[in-house]
């Protein structure tokens, strides 16, 4: 019931209401009222989107993530909860109207390395990276990622086709901490986008509200997602900026200037950011370059 839910919120993005016939619900009125999936205006019963977007199904796969308890633990001088095991296969997917597609997400493995081996070398995205080098060099890095219990590395698929790599992190063990006023489950972001026919507004519009719907499912107690681009990429923080980020400041790692922008779950909810500001996009004919 909630994936028809999600198909009419999808394709009607502006609703501020799923109107239900109450005769036709009546039995599951309270079910969906306990789910919080439907609300009594009076008479009327109606599914309000900015709460439907917050079950964690249909797109969300590890449901028992949500549920980690906190207890708080110590890595290398830091305190933080204890993070849930590391996830494997598919954690998120959702069916893209405009792309006739799903867009996925899955924990990246070390049979992956030829893929990101390729995609490091690509000279797009060594600009945006500095990771070009050997397979053995890629190896080792996603091996490293991939036993951090703070990171985690994902491949994002469209219709089953790999595009693009992600790393996700709880920014409370990571190098970004000391730079603002981190929160325990605060999370982060690094993309690269290796298939060169994948990069546009289309898609774009597809894959970065996925990744951010499916940071904010994963843990209820996450209310920022935050993210550190170059402070001079201009394309990118503007595509941010469209995706409801706000920047913050800027300030100096050692290894560049950076921008240090946020989202808030209630901004990303409220005003449906999982949708495209000014409508659907066209599925796309041609692609143009997106920096990453």
């Amino acid at each position: 019931m909630t994936a028809a839910f999600e198909m009419v919120s999808a394709t009607h993005p502006d609703a501020e209401r799923i109107g239900l016939d109450p005769a036709s619900f009546a039995t599951l009125t309270g079910h969906l009222a306990e789910r919080g999936l439907a609300v009594r205006e009076g008479e009327a019963l109606a599914v309000d989107p900015t709460m439907l977007w917050q079950r964690p199904e249909p797109w969300l796969a590890n449901l028992a993530a949500r549920e980690f308890p906190a207890r708080p633990v110590m890595t290398d001088g830091k305190r933080h909860p204890r993070r849930p095991p590391k996830p494997i296969g598919t954690i998120y997917s959702r069916f893209i109207p405009w792309l006739g597609e799903a867009v996925a997400f899955r924990a990246a493995t070390l049979d992956d390395v030829d893929t990101l081996h390729r995609w490091f070398n690509d000279p797009v995205v060594d600009a945006a990276w500095g990771e070009a080098g050997s397979r053995d060099k890629h190896e080792a890095y996603l091996a490293g990622l991939i036993a951090d219990p703070h990171m985690i590395p994902l491949i994002g698929t469209i219709g089953g086709e790999p595009f693009g790599y992600f790393e996700i992190y709880w920014a409370k063990e990571n190098r970004l901490a000391p730079f603002y006023d981190v929160r325990d489950y605060d999370r982060g972001w690094h993309v690269l986008i290796g298939e060169s026919r994948f990069r546009g507004k289309a898609y774009i519009s597809a894959w970065l509200p996925s990744l951010m719907h499916a940071l904010f499912l994963d843990d209820p107690r996450t209310e920022r997602i935050v993210g550190e681009p170059k402070a001079d990429h201009t394309q990118q923080l503007r595509n941010l900026e469209r995706s409801g980020f706000a920047r913050i400041k800027t300030f100096d790692f050692p290894h560049k200037r950076a921008a240090l922008v946020m989202l808030l779950r209630e901004r990303f909810f409220g005003e449906r950011l999982w949708s495209p500001a000014g409508g659907l996009p066209e599925a796309p004919e041609a692609v143009a370059q997106l920096p990453d």
